[in-house]
C-alpha cells in the first residue's frame, strides 16, 4: 500500500499558501510542497491530494491518504463531489481542482483517512510545516485557477 499524508495552509484566506504531501512506500519516502501567492487553505489541502496522485507510477498498488481537511475527505467519502460533477460544479469553488483530481481518482484504489491536525500526527506535522513554509516562502506561484476566478467574480 502506499500512504499519501498532506496538508495545506493559507496566511489568511485568501492569501498566501502553500501544501505539503509525503509518499511513503516501503523504505521511500517523498516530500512535495510548493507555495502561491493568493489562494485559499481549501484550495492548498485538494492541491496536496492531487500533486501526491499525480506523482504515482503504479497504478495497480492501493493508496491510502491521510488528510485533516474534512472538506476534501467528506466531499469524497460522503460522495458529494460526484453530484458536483453531475451538475457541471455550478456554483462549487475550486471546480479546476475537483476536475483534475477525479481523473486521478477513478485511475488508482484509494481510501480516505481523515486525521485530526495538530494532534502530534508525525506526518501531519511534517505536512503543516512544509506547508507553511512553502507559503512564507519569497518565490511563489501563480495559482491561475483561484485568481482567474477571482477575477470573475469582481
Amino acid at each position: 500500500m502506499i500512504q499519501i499524508f498532506t496538508d495545506g495552509a493559507s496566511r489568511g484566506n485568501p492569501g498566501p499558501g502553500g501544501y505539503g504531501t509525503i509518499l511513503k512506500y516501503k523504505q521511500f519516502v517523498k516530500e512535495l510542497t510548493a507555495g502561491y501567492r493568493r489562494t485559499t487553505n481549501n484550495r492548498m489541502e485538494l492541491l496536496a491530494v492531487i500533486v501526491g496522485l499525480e506523482a504515482l507510477k503504479n497504478e495497480n498498488i492501493p493508496v491510502t491518504i491521510y488528510s485533516d481537511s474534512k472538506y476534501v475527505v467528506d466531499a469524497v467519502e460522503k460522495k458529494w463531489v460526484f453530484g458536483w460533477q453531475k451538475k457541471g460544479f455550478a456554483g462549487k469553488a475550486n471546480a479546476d481542482l475537483w476536475t483534475r483530481f477525479l481523473p486521478l481518482y477513478r485511475k488508482f484504489t484509494i481510501s480516505f483517512v481523515w486525521i485530526k491536525g495538530h494532534a502530534g500526527h508525525p506526518e501531519n506535522e511534517r505536512c503543516d510545516e512544509m506547508a507553511v513554509e512553502s507559503a512564507l516562502s519569497p518565490n511563489l506561484l501563480i495559482d491561475y485557477g483561484y485568481e482567474a476566478a477571482e477575477k470573475l467574480t469582481k
